[in-house]
């Protein structure tokens, strides 16, 4: 089993302060978290939680953007930070992003050719015009996009879902193992963003290219991912594969946050065969007695008094799903670098879902 990329025991860490009349605060953004995406089993893997989890503390270390604080992120088998220049130049030709913002990415001095054509120059995978231009024209067109229509224009001479599109093509262009999604279709009109995640949908199924899709929005992660893991304050609270555990979430964060999904009937919530689900409960915050207690004790309606004393460790609770609760402490206890072990090993394309109402 060869390993592409992973994460073993990352911690991050941010300090600031510790100036001469403030003191020195640490926020920990991302513990202990390991995942690893297989070279020859191309998964569709979504990371979900809510603003503050550590999402796009992931994404920036998976991509090399940021150092780990404790633990190791990891190219085919060499630390990220450890590699040589040529070892370092195929991470990112196999390692490829796609981010939240579709505007910010542009100069708007130059025309969309700029940015296709900028990595096909810089990793050398043409020898001549001819060849750049039918590697273009063929990325754009695998992303739904006329070449005709696209070439030649300014940034803002095109919308904001064309704009994205052409950054998906311009990953495209270099073959990537992997694609990094940070949340891109956030900033995208809801008319638009079916055609994009489909965009997203064609490079995993046709192309063989494993995604570490990036999002709040539980409703496009159970359409798009094989499988899902759902973070708390930088933790792992629930894992598994993506129709158990947004079909039978176990833990109390995740079953807060699909209670909260909004439907277009008003007196119906998502839930398993069409069932309701309870509004979450007004929970009072309460003070953990230590810092390495659970980070969801203060919200959670089922807190004990262990749950301030320890953070719970993941309990694989049935095939393919694993939760960090007490709740289930009768259940095999999960390392956390055996985390990928819980997830489903699927190469096939994306499952077929029903139709779920896409947030505005």
């Amino acid at each position: 089993m060869a390993i592409l990329l992973e994460t073993r025991n990352v911690r991050k860490v941010y300090t600031s302060g510790g100036g001469l009349f403030k003191a020195k605060t640490e926020t920990v953004a991302l513990d202990n978290f390991s995942l690893a995406v297989e070279d020859d089993s191309p998964i569709f893997t979504t990371i979900a939680g809510e603003s503050g989890s550590g999402k796009t503390t992931l994404a920036n270390l998976l991509l090399g953007f940021l150092t780990p604080t404790i633990g190791e992120v990891r190219f085919r088998g060499k630390n990220v930070w450890a590699m040589s220049t040529a070892e370092r130049r195929l991470f990112h030709k196999e390692v490829q992003a796609i981010f939240q913002d579709p505007f910010e990415v542009y100069n708007p001095f130059y025309k969309i050719d700029h940015i296709l054509t900028t990595p096909i120059k810089k990793f050398n995978l043409a020898s001549n015009k001819t060849q750049t231009y039918e590697l273009i024209t063929t990325a754009l067109r695998n992303v739904g996009l006329n070449p005709a229509d696209t070439l030649g224009r300014y940034p803002h001479q095109l919308s904001g879902g064309q704009r994205q599109r052409v950054t998906i093509a311009r990953a495209l262009v270099l073959q990537p193992r992997i694609i990094i999604a940070d949340e891109p279709v956030s900033m995208v009109d809801a008319s638009l963003r079916a055609t994009i995640l489909e965009s997203l949908r064609t490079l995993h199924r046709d192309f063989g290219i494993s995604f570490i899709y990036i999002t709040h929005d539980l409703t496009t992660a159970y359409q798009m991912s094989n499988n899902i893991v759902v973070l708390y304050r930088g933790a792992v609270a629930e894992a598994g594969d993506v129709e158990n555990v947004i079909k039978h979430p176990q833990h109390p964060y995740t079953q807060e946050l699909i209670a909260s999904i909004p439907l277009p009937d008003p007196d119906q919530r998502w839930g398993q065969n069409g069932a309701m689900l309870q509004p979450a409960p007004d929970i009072k915050p309460t003070v953990s007695k230590t810092r390495n207690g659970c980070r969801y004790a203060d919200r959670c309606p089922h807190v004990m008094p262990k749950c301030h004393e320890a953070a719970p460790p993941l309990y694989q609770t049935v095939d393919h799903q694993a939760v960090a609760c007490y709740l289930y402490e009768q259940s095999p206890i999960v390392a956390a670098e055996l985390l990928s072990q819980v997830l489903p090993k699927q190469g096939e394309a994306v499952k077929d879902k029903k139709q779920v109402a896409l947030n505005g």
